[in-house]
């Protein structure tokens, strides 16, 4: 049978449907993820003032500090829009990272 013929219910047996649900779901997580790290570039780029590219670079040290996702950084900046408080080791590493960040520039 080809993968075409397949009918709905037995689409979970063919391992190229298996593969394409997975795919989709894969894209679906990553979608979800760069919107809130787009608003937390742009938080960024207006607070600290900087561009984009700065922006991301910030978040990337952040999250490698506390070893944690650029998107958990991100939603975690975003929250405090929301009246959430901005995590205490997360602030500690965004001034770290502001410091180096500010120190590159000078050299």
């Amino acid at each position: 049978m080809m993968a075409a013929e397949v009918a709905w219910g037995d689409a979970a047996l063919d391992p190229a449907v298996v593969e394409l649900r997975a795919e989709i779901a894969r894209l679906r997580r990553a979608l979800g993820g760069r919107a809130v790290i787009d608003q937390a570039l742009g938080m960024m780029m207006a607070l600290v003032p900087c561009p984009r590219r700065e922006a991301g670079t910030l978040l990337t040290d952040v999250a490698r500090h506390c070893d944690l996702s650029r998107r958990e950084v991100a939603a975690a900046l975003v929250a405090t829009s929301e009246g959430s408080p901005f995590p205490k080791h997360l602030d500690q590493a965004l001034r770290g990272a502001l410091r180096r960040l500010h120190g590159a520039d000078r050299t």
